[in-house]
């Protein structure tokens, strides 16, 4: 009995070390989680501000039609660009995303359409790399606190592609932050951009430099980045909160073991004792 109290005793401390390290990931993790959603929140003004202006621009001159918001006749292409994490412990964050995009891709294929693929995040690019695919660009080791100058290169070789007719339709595959304890995975279409009802707000017009056509292609490039840009940010709060919850998961859960080895601890302890007692009893009927 004797081993098998130090054998619980060790367990007891390998556990009580885990659950340490687990409680200041989960609390490293709700303080990146804060900031991460501050920084969420200041990119969505921008990205509103942005299309209202390409809005009104649009509305403005009707008669140029930018090929972003053209729908072609037949798709043949896919460009899919997926954001992930960097890093893993953080629960099904990931998996849930990919298993979001299955169906996609597996609708696709049926379809006899070609998916390109442009990839964020370390995690999507290890994915990929064992299920197959055509990547064509990839971006990772982002930090907790991405910046859009590293994302200009992939969304640029997408958008190349797109503008040269190597690809009909561009989607965008990331996670959604309703709260702490929900992230939504989402596919969306991002270009061609999706037609929206038009308002009064909409009869809008400025005065432009050098044309109201550049201005339009400028906006919508701008438009794009700063989606692509936004998605990333919100998928890096998505990030913390899942892992947050995911430590807090793995604290708990350590409190639960502890108390369990505790438990049997004590019951090998009193076995021990009881044993002993029982010997000395027997040596004293003996003499």
């Amino acid at each position: 009995m004797a081993g098998g109290s130090k054998e619980i005793r060790a367990k007891i401390g390998s556990v009580t070390n885990t659950k340490k390290i687990t409680k200041a990931m989960e609390m490293v993790a709700a303080s990146k989680m804060r900031k991460a959603q501050a920084r969420m929140e200041a990119t969505k003004p921008y990205v509103e501000k942005v299309k209202r202006v390409i809005t009104h621009v649009a509305g403005a001159h009707p008669e140029y039609k930018h090929p972003y918001t053209q729908t072609r006749d037949t798709v043949k292409r896919v460009g899919l660009m997926v954001i992930s994490s960097d890093r893993g412990l953080c629960g099904g964050l990931n998996s849930n995303l990919f298993r979001a995009i299955l169906p996609k891709l597996n609708a696709w294929k049926e379809q006899g359409v070609e998916v390109q693929l442009a990839l964020v995040g370390n995690k999507a690019q290890t994915f990929f790399r064992s299920y197959g695919g055509n990547v064509v660009a990839t971006v990772s080791d982002l930090g907790d606190t991405p910046h859009i100058e590293d994302l200009i290169g992939t969304i640029k070789v997408v958008l190349d592609k797109f503008d040269e007719g190597e690809i009909d339709e561009v989607h965008l595959a990331s996670n959604a932050f309703v709260n702490t304890m929900t992230q939504q995975p989402t596919v969306q279409q991002l270009v061609p951009l999706q037609a929206e009802e038009k308002t009064d707000d909409s009869r809008w017009d400025y005065l432009y430099e050098p044309d109201a056509t550049s201005a339009l292609d400028l906006l919508m490039r701008r438009y794009i980045e700063a989606t692509v840009f936004g998605a990333v940010v919100e998928n890096a709060s998505c990030e913390q909160g899942a892992r947050m919850v995911a430590m807090k998961n793995a604290t708990d859960n350590a409190g639960e073991m502890i108390k369990d080895l505790k438990l049997s601890y004590n019951k090998a302890r009193q076995a021990a004792i009881t044993a002993e007692i029982s010997e000395i009893v027997a040596g004293s009927a003996a003499v």
